[in-house]
């Protein structure tokens, strides 16, 4: 069990390894800082050749140092690698608009946006259980394949969300001739395309959430300010307001219905 363990969160890994190494091959292809994938591939190959085997040359420390690892990146790989991004801009922007400062709590608006994350992800998930870590804890693939299954069908994910714009933008960039496939670009440029692609999406959400918002805001200050009521904070009187119009259209169901379908 804590070899099958170890090699999951090394499937994670190897799509942090495989996008540096990348990184590293583009800027200098001559540089030998990094050991090349296929050799780290050998190593972990050679050590998981037979359980018993692994279980006796694997210590307590590196094993702890595995899976520590993996926890470590699984917050990172969370943020910028799946929908999380844009559906907890766009709750902050809600809560901006209506006013109401620290309610919905923080605590809150990170909760529902990590199962709103792991609702939309879901397709994305399965397809890697099935494509990458079941063959792979079955011992049909080879690690090397695993992650290179892993991370297509991530980076799949993040070009069908990603602006045309802002990926060639990276590309261009990175001084890469177009490819004619875009699943032929590596993670390096296809990652932070994708996530300015969700802040830019995010933002034109969050601005179309305003609007109505700031429309009640004008509206309830022009009253106060004919009525000589001008010492009286129109937010203390727009805020109920808000409240009724945003319960009356079923706001948390509308914009979970939106942000859910906005990844189909």
């Amino acid at each position: 069990m804590i070899i099958k363990t170890g090699r999951l969160f090394l499937l994670i890994l190897v799509l942090l390894s495989s996008c540096g190494l990348s990184i590293a091959e583009d800027v200098n292809p001559s540089a030998n800082m990094l050991p090349s994938l296929n050799d780290l591939v050998s190593v972990i190959d050679k050590s998981t050749v037979n359980d018993d085997e692994t279980a006796k040359d694997w210590s307590t420390p590196v094993k702890l140092v595995i899976i520590f690892s993996g926890l470590a990146i699984l917050p990172s790989l969370l943020v910028m690698m799946t929908s999380f991004t844009r559906i907890v801009i766009v709750l902050s922007f809600v809560r901006k608009a209506l006013g109401t400062q620290t309610i919905p709590p923080t605590v809150a608006i990170m909760g529902l946006a990590l199962f709103l994350t792991l609702y939309t992800m879901a397709p994305t998930f399965t397809k890697i259980n099935e494509t990458s870590i079941k063959p792979y804890l079955a011992d049909q693939i080879t690690f090397d394949i695993a992650g290179t299954n892993a991370g297509n069908a991530i980076k799949e994910f993040m070009l069908h969300q990603c602006r045309q714009s802002d990926l060639a933008l990276f590309v261009q960039m990175a001084k890469i001739a177009p490819p004619e496939n875009p699943m032929q670009i590596g993670l390096h440029v296809v990652i932070p395309a994708f996530i300015i692609s969700e802040f830019r999406t995010s933002f034109e959400i969050g601005v179309l959430l305003f609007i109505p918002f700031l429309v009640i805001d004008l509206v309830i200050a022009s009253v106060l300010l004919s009525a000589g009521m001008m010492m009286l904070p129109p937010v203390m009187i727009s805020l109920p307001f808000k409240l009724i119009l945003f319960i009356l259209v079923d706001g948390w169901g509308l914009l979970a219905k939106s942000l859910s379908l906005g990844f189909n």
